[in-house]
């Protein structure tokens, strides 16, 4: 029997599918306005283009990075005509480097962009604003840094060692000279750790290496491999040339080089240090952070006596200062060496009215026997994907006042639909300028349920 030639053409039921855009690609574009996350936007034949780098009002040439459907994501290669808004960014390495993506855009407008992103949030998904807004906390928008992660790759063929961040939408590495968000102690002891490492035999055997300041400064070194008897001399040599403590970590937990050795930071208004260890979280940001912690005590507002719970409590970043103030503070982390480590925390610095606590915090918290009291005020941290099962609970646990801290202003107005429900209402907002230079906003809410 013949194969039989017809003359039909089907589509997908979505209409005619459109052209693909290869990656690479440039295109002219005129942006519009600013995402949320400082990318430009601009409209194009259907699509919508976000644009690494762009601003509102400038005509731009883009380079594609990626394309799926309508949604097109690229970087400008180009400025035609430059919106008032921009300025020269101040790190060289500032287009390329993924670590800050608004240096050309100023202090106060960067500043502009987060609070407009928090109250889109609660806005859109919530649907409220907070009765009053508060003043956006900042400090030094360079020099701000004081605990950073560089990464390394050994490149066996060019047998070239890049150290530096990763690049914008890459894995590539951007070898950097400098960085100007750094606090001050590590740019300058940037150079010679970028000499010794480039003098290294076998620079292969580090994976990547994380820097801190505090009441002292350190490098850890995360190896994948073992150290080159030579290698480490070189490390050691240069850590006390430079006056740093060596942190060295294999498969197990990071090892100080001298057992002696301790790290830390001051909370100075509330006459506190906290120890801390490489890979224990800390904020990066030490006049942003005790700002932070002067804002939600003050909002929190916890009385002599008054039991205060505090959530994701890490080292004790805001259950030391509540309890200095005289709160009996109970305070939740679900890592246990984290626990371990506020405890001593409270202890060093003379406070018995802190009690910390290790439980999954995914979990109902009313059954735990430190929840029976109740509490008149709660503190919560979370990280990026929020606490929902935890608000859930709170009008049992008795708190009438609720005070939030934020890292994602999305899972924020998500959690803050669920207070509401609740009779929680939300008294104040406003944004922490923890990491300029990006579009990474922090934020902190106060709800309150009245009697």
């Amino acid at each position: 029997m013949a194969k039989r030639s017809g003359g039909l053409r089907f589509q997908p039921s979505g209409g005619e599918k459109k052209t693909q855009i290869p990656a690479g690609k440039k295109q002219r574009l005129s942006i519009q306005r600013l995402a949320n996350d400082g990318r430009g936007i601009a409209f194009l034949d259907n699509r919508t283009w976000f644009v690494e780098g762009a601003l509102p009002e400038e005509e731009v040439e883009a380079r594609v990075l990626s394309a799926r459907s309508q949604i097109v994501e690229a970087r400008t290669e180009r400025v035609f005509s430059e919106s008032a808004l921009r300025r020269p960014e101040p790190c060289q390495h500032a287009r390329v480097c993924g670590g800050c993506n608004l240096q050309h855009l100023s202090a106060a407008h960067q500043l502009d962009l987060k609070q407009r992103s928090l109250a889109e949030q609660l806005s859109r998904v919530a649907a409220i604003e907070p009765q009053q807004w508060a003043a956006p906390l900042s400090g030094p928008e360079f020099g701000y840094r004081r605990r950073a992660r560089l990464a390394i790759r050994w490149d066996h063929k060019t047998r070239r060692l890049d150290v530096g961040f990763r690049a914008s939408a890459s894995q590539d590495i951007v070898a950097i000279q400098e960085c100007p968000v750094l606090v001050q102690p590590l740019q300058t002891m940037l150079p010679a750790l970028l000499g010794v490492l480039h003098a290294l035999e076998k620079p292969q055997a580090i994976g990547h290496l994380e820097l801190f300041s505090g009441t002292a400064e350190a490098v850890l070194v995360r190896h994948t491999a073992a150290l080159a008897a030579t290698d480490l001399d070189r490390l050691t040599a240069f850590a006390q040339e430079q006056g740093v403590q060596l942190w060295l970590q294999g498969e197990g937990t990071p090892q100080p080089l001298d057992p002696a050795y301790a790290l830390g930071y001051r909370l100075p208004a509330w006459d506190l240090e906290l120890a801390w260890r490489p890979g224990d979280f800390v904020q990066v940001n030490a006049p942003v952070n005790e700002a932070m912690v002067a804002q939600a005590v003050e909002w929190l507002a916890p009385q002599a006596g008054e039991r205060v719970l505090d959530l994701f409590c890490g080292l004790g970043n805001f259950s030391l200062p509540m309890a200095r103030m005289g709160a009996q503070v109970v305070a939740i982390e679900g890592v246990a060496e984290m626990v371990e480590r506020a405890r001593t925390n409270a202890e060093r610095n003379g406070l018995d009215t802190a009690h910390f606590y290790q439980a999954d915090l995914s979990k109902p918290l009313i059954e735990a026997h430190w929840a029976a009291a109740g509490f008149h005020a709660v503190l919560l941290d979370p990280p990026r994907d929020g606490a929902l099962e935890i608000v859930r609970q709170m009008a049992t646990l008795g708190a009438r006042r609720v005070v939030y801290v934020s890292c994602n202003p999305a899972t924020l107005a998500r959690d803050a639909v669920e207070l509401i429900g609740q009779g929680y209402q939300l008294k104040r907002a406003g944004v922490l300028d923890m990491f300029p230079q990006t579009a990474h906003v922090e934020a902190m809410a106060l709800f309150e349920r009245p009697a």
